[in-house]
């Protein structure tokens, strides 16, 4: 019985042990990315059904992003197709890896506060892109699901001051 109990105790210790205790701040982020950035058009905007163009700010490991829908195709409730257009918003954090850019969060409602119910996508928000260039004022995206061109102009310069969580 007592060899089951210290073996037991090993196995929780080593486990214990084996954890690290993340500090309760926010990460750094990457450098290049920090920033308000805008899609100020899209290549054959009036030949396509729909598209969307994107308004990110990426501030420390953090991302906050307005999608503005234009569609020819109404794929909602008539209350919700607006015209065809219409905004959505998520925020979340995002990682580099390597060439690739993946942004993971949630759908919220404009103030970013979490959205339960409502017009349009509500849930986990999870867009991969790579990277296909970036300079001082421009990021070149391309997303990995549709291979669409997410071309962006930066607006404003932000400098990550990690907040804690």
């Amino acid at each position: 019985m007592s060899k089951y109990l210290y073996l037991i105790i090993l196995l929780c210790l080593t486990a214990f042990l084996g954890c690290e205790r993340r500090p309760n701040v926010q990460g750094n982020g990457e450098t290049f990315l920090q920033g308000v950035w805008n899609q100020d058009s899209i290549a054959n905007s009036a030949k396509l059904l729909n598209y969307t163009q994107h308004h990110i700010k990426f501030t420390c490991d953090s991302f906050y992003v307005d999608l503005t829908t234009h569609s020819k195709v109404n794929y909602y409730e008539d209350p919700c197709y607006n015209n065809g257009i219409w905004k959505e918003y998520a925020k979340g954090v995002y990682e580099v890896r390597k060439d690739s850019l993946f942004l993971e969060g949630t759908y919220t409602k404009s103030n970013y506060k979490q959205k339960v119910s409502g017009c349009y996508t509500i849930g986990i928000y999870r867009k991969s892109f790579l990277v296909k260039s970036s300079d001082a004022s421009h990021l070149y995206l391309q997303g990995l699901s549709d291979q669409r061109d997410v071309n962006l102009v930066l607006k404003q310069k932000i400098t990550c001051v990690p907040q804690e969580l």
